[in-house]
């Protein structure tokens, strides 16, 4: 594994009816679901570690923090960034956030553990 702070991604997403809140569930505005957004980050997370994983390695989510600030209305550009601020041992500590042209429409933080693909899965089906 060659993961070290400073890695970043970026990812740029159109709001889309099947985005909101009102489609996914969680409120009855037509505005960026909070759990889409969320989404769009631990996104942004898989695609800066996973070019730098061992083959058979995955990493899972583990801990999140979000400050949804900014509504965004279907149509809306959003950007994702995420840097990866923090290695420790199989433990990824990654810092985002999203704007679009007008503002900051969240940050936060995600961790993700580094694991074995089929260690895990065997785990888990059990």
């Amino acid at each position: 594994m060659t993961l070290a702070p400073g890695l970043r991604s970026q990812l740029l997403t159109m709001v889309e009816r099947s985005d909101t809140a009102e489609k996914i569930g969680s409120g009855d505005v037509p505005v960026l679901a909070t759990p889409r957004l969320l989404a769009l980050a631990e996104q942004a997370t898989l695609q800066a570690a996973a070019p730098h994983l061992k083959p058979g390695e995955t990493s899972v989510g583990t801990r999140v923090e979000l400050e949804h600030l900014a509504a965004s209305p279907v149509g809306t550009h959003v950007q994702i960034g995420v840097e990866l601020t923090e290695v420790d041992g199989r433990r990824l500590v990654f810092g985002f956030q999203a704007t679009d042209r007008r503002s900051l429409v969240a940050r936060g933080t995600i961790e993700r553990v580094v694991v074995d693909r089929e260690r895990f899965l065997a785990r888990v089906t059990r």
